[in-house]
């Protein structure tokens, strides 16, 4: 078997970092935005937001979107 260079315990342990750096600060924003809006009143508390999520990897070819909704109040 031909030695790649792959490491698998690596790969693994950067995939992690790289999402939960992305979960982290997408949070943060999401965050930041929602109170911004509230306090203009351009949101009243009450509503479902649309969010979406492209994750791009170009050196894979790899495009993969989440779309969902992120509720204000239960």
């Amino acid at each position: 078997m031909a030695k790649t260079g792959f490491d698998e315990e690596t790969f693994n342990l950067e995939v992690r970092k790289f999402l939960k750096k992305v979960g982290v600060n997408s949070q943060r924003e999401i965050e930041r935005a929602v109170h911004d809006a509230l306090a203009s009143g351009a949101l009243k508390g009450g509503e479902r937001l649309h969010a979406e999520v492209t994750l791009s990897v170009p050196g894979v070819k790899l495009t993969y979107r989440i779309d969902d909704e992120i509720a204000l109040t239960r």
